[in-house]
């Protein structure tokens, strides 16, 4: 009698821990169901706005710089106009120029938007139309007596790296740059144009090839410089997207006709010291 009694006993505890283990089982599960629908509560309550990262040279004044401890500029401004109507929020990340491509393939930034021109570039990236006409060309100093590019035969002549005016006095297919490029005594790289244009103050160099809108933004502050008549290329600007991201570019674009259409971008031009005729969105 006692070994059924103990057998009985025996039986009840196992059941009760089996029907214990399952309850724990199943209030864990309930748990972890209860954690992943808190998170995509919070997630879909969090209403966390897109984020728009433009990488820009936080050197090349109008388009993009710093004042004041502030990035601003032409550009910039025009970024954050489209984040402000799309609802987004805009992070503006400067970078080493020649480092761009790398930037943009790795998806630490959405575009290059800062002067950037397609001229030359055009399979490279996925392009909006252009937005604005530019023209590359000489700055030197006031007093040094060169008054053309015919001057500058055996002077040294510098100029960003990776950059258009680079791009355009080392074409070998143009017969006129090449030849005046032969004519220097050096074309050097340098990695922005505030250092280019320190060398040209110190001496060490005699001219910087550029884009004009940057040096007529420097010569406004600088009346010790002067840009030379003479013309390196004509080219346009636009916003670069990595290869293949036509939505976001429409979606920029589209908001950028708009503003346009409003008299947003002129206002913005003319904040800057920028020609409105220059300006070609629409056209």
């Amino acid at each position: 009698m006692k070994k059924k009694l103990a057998l009985i006993l025996a039986s009840v505890m196992a059941m009760g821990c089996i029907a214990t283990g399952c309850g724990n089982k199943a209030a864990e599960t309930t748990k972890e169901t209860s954690a992943e629908s808190a998170v995509e509560t919070t997630a879909a309550e969090s209403g966390d706005k897109m984020t728009f990262t433009v990488g820009f040279d936080a050197s090349f004044p109008p388009y993009g710089y710093q004042e004041n401890g502030e990035y601003v500029g032409f550009d910039l401004d025009l970024a954050q106009e489209v984040c402000d109507r799309n609802g987004w929020e805009l992070v503006k990340t400067p970078i080493d120029w020649d480092a761009k491509d790398m930037e943009l393939n790795s998806g630490a930034i959405d575009c290059i938007w800062n002067g950037f021109t397609i001229n030359g570039r055009e399979e490279d990236y996925t392009w909006t139309k252009p937005y604005v006409d530019n023209t590359q060309v000489f700055v030197v100093k006031k007093d040094s007596g060169i008054t053309s590019a015919a001057d500058l035969a055996g002077k040294t002549v510098l100029v960003q790296a990776d950059s258009s005016a680079l791009a355009a006095l080392t074409d070998e297919e143009n017969e006129e740059t090449k030849a005046l490029k032969d004519s220097f005594a050096a074309l050097t790289e340098v990695p922005d144009y505030e250092t280019a244009l320190l060398e040209l103050e110190q001496g060490t160099a005699d001219a910087v090839a550029m884009d004009e809108g940057v040096a007529l933004a420097k010569q406004s502050k600088n009346d010790n410089i002067i840009i030379l008549d003479d013309e390196i290329s004509k080219e346009q600007y636009g916003i670069g997207f990595k290869l293949g991201n036509e939505d976001l570019r429409d979606q920029v674009w589209a908001t950028l006709l708009e503003m346009e259409k409003e008299g947003v971008v002129d206002e913005i031009a003319a904040k800057y010291g920028i020609n409105t005729d220059n300006i070609c969105i629409g056209e």
